[in-house]
């Protein structure tokens, strides 16, 4: 077991300001009544609570490298898994939400956000996925619901077949899939090897080209804000990042080709696939035929919003999110009653 090194804390929100609604009593309550079903939870004291669901920045070592990682609540543990080119910023809105009634651990993966970036990292998904499951073992977590967006989904799909006790049920965002026709025309071109060398060089001083792709990921772009996009350039400015994401596009044909072949693995794993209704990175209609590999699965699309639904509608979101768990858990109750 790797040692941890010590916590750093931070002010959460330097990054972006907090998401508030007037609605989170209402998701409150339908994930408590879940959880105390289910866990039997105590009762956390008011002054024990705002502790609890400040997130805490801490930093692992995974392969070698430094991996950043934000950790808020208490309970059954959730990991999140942010898409290509995102880190644990895109879980911002989410993080208080769902630490109400769960551990909630989000990292920056390897080459990403503010973790360490190798040069010779493999980014390849089977590699990827090795590289969640050491960070579970770094912070210590023998079993969670896996949450993953776009590639982090895909991600994710990858880690349930590699380690199928270690991942109750699966959380899909808009994930990455051979389905999809969205985009075909930029990965081809980012495949060209004089393109990827070029493309990071161009990209990484042109502050316009961020705010056009940040938009672009949202239903909704006037929801955008100037700390949202501050945020996500936050970390394209640091040597190997777009050099990463040219990498894993460059193995993009191969490692769908691989999710293909374990779905049929995974296909009794407890499975929500959400979308945004505007999504125009993913193709909503590759759902149907995703959702057809899994013999539990339910499919959620949120009404307007786009790519990241989880940062532009996070009430809505999680409350999907906390009514799918619910079930789930007491279904796994009910089963494992009968079986005894």
């Amino acid at each position: 077991m790797l040692t941890t090194p010590n916590t750093s804390r931070k002010n959460w929100g330097a990054e972006a300001p907090l998401y508030r609604s007037d609605r989170g009593d209402i998701c409150s309550d339908r994930i408590l009544s879940w959880e105390e079903k289910l866990y039997e939870a105590g009762k956390i004291v008011p002054e024990q609570a705002g502790e609890l669901l400040k997130p805490a920045e801490d930093w692992v070592h995974v392969g070698g490298l430094k991996v950043r990682f934000w950790r808020a609540g208490s309970g059954p543990a959730i990991v999140l898994l942010h898409g290509l080119l995102g880190y644990s910023f895109s879980w911002r809105h989410a993080i208080p939400i769902l630490a109400r009634n769960a551990t909630v651990f989000a990292p920056d993966m390897p080459g990403a956000g503010l973790s360490d970036c190798g040069t010779n990292l493999d980014c390849r998904l089977l590699s990827a996925a090795s590289r969640v499951l050491e960070f579970m073992d770094a912070v210590e977590i023998s079993s969670c619901d896996l949450v993953g967006s776009s590639y982090g989904g895909t991600t994710a799909a990858i880690v349930a077949e590699r380690a199928p006790d270690r991942v109750r049920s699966l959380i899909l965002v808009s994930p990455a899939n051979p389905w999809s026709r969205n985009g075909r025309k930029r990965l081809t071109l980012l495949r060209n090897p004089a393109l990827a060398w070029i493309f990071p060089k161009l990209a990484r001083p042109l502050r316009g080209l961020h705010s056009y792709f940040v938009r672009r990921m949202y239903g909704d772009p006037s929801k955008v804000t100037r700390e949202t996009i501050r945020g996500y350039a936050r970390p394209l400015a640091m040597p190997g990042r777009f050099e990463h994401a040219v990498k894993i596009v460059r193995t993009w044909g191969e490692d769908m080709r691989v999710l293909e072949g374990i779905l049929p693995r995974i296909s009794t794993v407890p499975t929500l696939l959400v979308w945004g209704s505007r999504d125009h990175v993913v193709d909503l209609e590759s759902a149907e035929y995703l959702g057809r590999h899994f013999q539990r699965v339910r499919t959620a699309v949120m009404s307007g919003a786009g790519h990241l639904p989880y940062e532009e509608c996070p009430e809505e979101f999680c409350g999907i999110v906390a009514d799918f768990l619910g079930e789930t858990r007491l279904q796994t109750l009910t089963t494992a009653r009968e079986v005894t």
